[in-house]
């Protein structure tokens, strides 16, 4: 059996294919058909016993077409296949994210420049040529916008949509005339001073320049189910029961939690201290790699380096807000930091993060391609 020639293992397993679905028909087939079937096994099987090629393959194909007689694909075949294809690999995605890997956007600049946050920037000149455009979204995830105020106006509320999961539209409502714009609504407003109240002038370039989308990261699930959480990973976590960043966030109109992403600066029993710009755990100078290029401003990164880490002021921040202070992680808590210290809102205003918090690890910025593709550190 194992020396036996492929056509005949072939056969062998027709055949035992074509006794599986007789019996699992037979039930539902006339007896003339059922005989017609049977007698066309028997061939088949005689075939093989006698061990000629053209034989076995001739009584093979000739089964075939007895059950494709017999049993016919059902209409639309190819497309019902085609949405259970399509199905399959959507529970498949959706099992994915859930347990092991989920997209995360950074939202802010609080890990710049190891991590992009969105990004606008203003210009007074136009936007380049199409291709030029497609490149830089490609490459860059930057969309250039060029908004011109149809007529003297005053800007009254901007709402945001999402589409597509990914990308972000605004509509900007104004007394007379109303805009969508393809850009985050914070973008445009920190970075295009885009607010209820802004009067605008017929023919005003009003929002003119490039948004960065980003950097888009790959968040691993599954390692903190085997291991704790190391300090100098960068961290994704919920903001659910952290009562500084839901107040926060309730003022914004936002109910319920976000996911923010840090470093980790402290695990449970870590004492910290920052004497600008180093950081200090359990009094020896932070050893980490992503320490390290903050504190030591080295290497520089694409042209940008790190300004060390910062006492933030008191009264605005709780903790290590003088070379002096020190703090001690409580058991099952953890400490998080931005890489850009001087503006990164972290646990030194807010607190440590609970354990549950934990969403995972940052582990792979997917897109945009430049400047921060790969692997994070």
């Amino acid at each position: 059996m194992i020396f036996a020639p492929r056509y005949l293992k072939e056969a062998r397993l027709v055949l035992k294919n074509a006794s599986k679905l007789l019996h699992y028909k037979r039930d539902l087939l006339a007896p003339q058909n059922v005989a017609e079937f049977e007698a066309g096994m028997a061939a088949l099987e005689r075939a093989i016993s006698g061990g000629d090629r053209k034989g076995v393959e001739a009584a093979t194909q000739e089964l075939d077409k007895k059950w494709s007689k017999l049993s016919p694909a059902p209409k639309d075949a190819e497309w019902r296949e085609n949405c259970e294809v399509f199905l399959v690999a959507i529970v498949i995605a959706i099992g994915v994210r859930t347990f092991f890997l989920q997209p995360f956007t950074i939202p802010t600049g609080s890990m710049q420049p190891t991590l992009n946050g969105i990004v606008g920037t203003p210009t007074d000149s136009p936007a380049p040529s199409l291709p030029v455009q497609a490149v830089d979204f490609i490459l860059r995830g930057r969309n250039y916008i060029d908004v011109i105020a149809k007529s003297d106006d005053t800007v009254t509320g901007l709402h945001e949509r999402k589409m597509l999961y990914f990308f972000a539209l605004t509509d900007v409502q104004c007394e007379h005339d109303s805009y969508a714009i393809w850009a985050p609504m914070e973008a445009l407003e920190r970075s295009f001073r885009v607010l209820p109240g802004r009067p605008l002038r017929a023919g005003e370039h009003f929002a003119r320049g490039y948004i960065d989308a980003g950097d888009h990261v790959f968040v691993d699930k599954i390692s903190y189910n085997f291991r704790k959480p190391q300090r100098g990973e960068v961290i994704v976590f919920k903001t659910s029961g952290i009562t500084r960043i839901e107040n926060q966030l309730r003022q914004q109109g936002i109910e319920g939690s976000e996911f923010y992403i840090k470093r980790l600066a402290g695990v449970p029993g870590d004492t910290l201290r920052i004497d600008s710009p180093l950081l200090y755990a359990n009094g020896s100078e932070a050893q980490e790699f992503g320490f390290q290029r903050v504190m030591r401003t080295y290497p520089k990164l694409y042209g940008k380096s790190y300004p060390g880490y910062s006492n933030p002021a008191e009264g605005e921040a709780w903790f290590l807000t003088s070379p002096d202070a020190t703090y001690t992680v409580p058991p099952q808590k953890y400490f998080a930091m931005g890489d850009n210290s001087f503006n990164s809102f972290d646990s030194r205003y807010w607190g440590p993060v609970p354990q549950d918090n934990m969403a995972g690890r940052g582990l792979f910025v997917y897109w945009p391609f430049l400047p921060h593709w790969g692997f994070v550190r």
